[in-house]
């Protein structure tokens, strides 16, 4: 487990970057998955939610989990939605009755509160996500509810670092042919590859709207075999099938 000190320095939210440990799965599952799309047998992946949930001495029926379809997509939670997972790969609260939770497996998970508004946030930031305004859409929704970015403070979790993200020259003209300025985030390997900085990428996006506090975990979860679950990873050795990391956010007052 991981924790922010930004995230930790306001007493009104808790939170937590979980990583794979101290969960029940087994084999490419070990331990804590909490992926409710993987393989993994469903009553592992609802014993290491109610793990998760008892950190926040709550139900985990009250972890609010999202089907993430690596879109842009921004939903604001107000009640406990019959404890369904959301069509979204962000979420906001005002709510202190419930938390949220994103899952992630290289992908940037994002948890964040505004101050003045005593507002909760999690965003899944994959490259997709993040390129096509998951961000930008959040801290759009986040004024419509009275919010104000620079009031943020945001840490951005463990994901896929630089050195281990490689890519192909047509990813690399995805950025680049979306603004010339992407390009700084890539440098290249050789003739074919590039690696590309997620990170560096998500944080831009929140300098972009004002966000001068943001903190982060700089642990690469490709590298951390024994810590993180990785997509990339799994592919990589050939695996089947891979779990899911948990991050969450909750607001512990009214």
């Amino acid at each position: 487990m991981f924790y922010s000190k930004s995230l930790k320095k306001n007493s009104n939210f808790k939170h937590c970057f979980f990583s794979r440990n101290n969960g029940i799965s087994k084999g490419i599952y070990e331990s804590l998955n909490c992926g409710l799309g993987s393989k993994d047998q469903k009553s592992n992946i609802k014993k290491n939610l109610d793990i998760v949930a008892k950190k926040f001495d709550m139900d985990s029926k009250l972890l609010v989990l999202m089907n993430q379809t690596h879109s842009n997509k921004v939903v604001l939670i107000e009640d406990n939605i019959n404890f369904k997972r959301i069509n979204s790969d962000a979420m906001l609260t005002k709510n202190s009755s419930i938390a949220l939770g994103v899952l992630t497996a290289d992908c940037a998970p994002i948890l964040f509160f505004e101050q003045k508004e005593q507002i909760a946030g999690c965003i899944h930031a994959g490259w997709k996500g993040a390129i096509n305004g998951v961000i930008e859409n959040t801290l759009m929704k986040l004024r419509e509810i009275g919010g104000n970015p620079e009031e943020l403070v945001v840490c951005i979790g463990p994901c896929i670092g630089k050195q281990s993200y490689e890519v192909k020259e047509d990813f690399y003209s995805i950025f680049k042919n979306k603004f010339k300025e992407n390009d700084s985030f890539f440098t290249r390997k050789d003739k074919k590859t590039f690696n590309f900085d997620l990170r560096g990428f998500v944080n831009k996006k929140f300098k972009n709207f004002g966000v001068s506090e943001i903190d982060n975990i700089l642990i690469d979860t490709f590298a951390t075999k024994n810590e993180y679950f990785s997509h990339r990873r799994a592919k990589k050795l050939k695996e089947n099938d891979y779990g899911r990391c948990i991050s969450v956010i909750k607001k512990i007052t009214s």
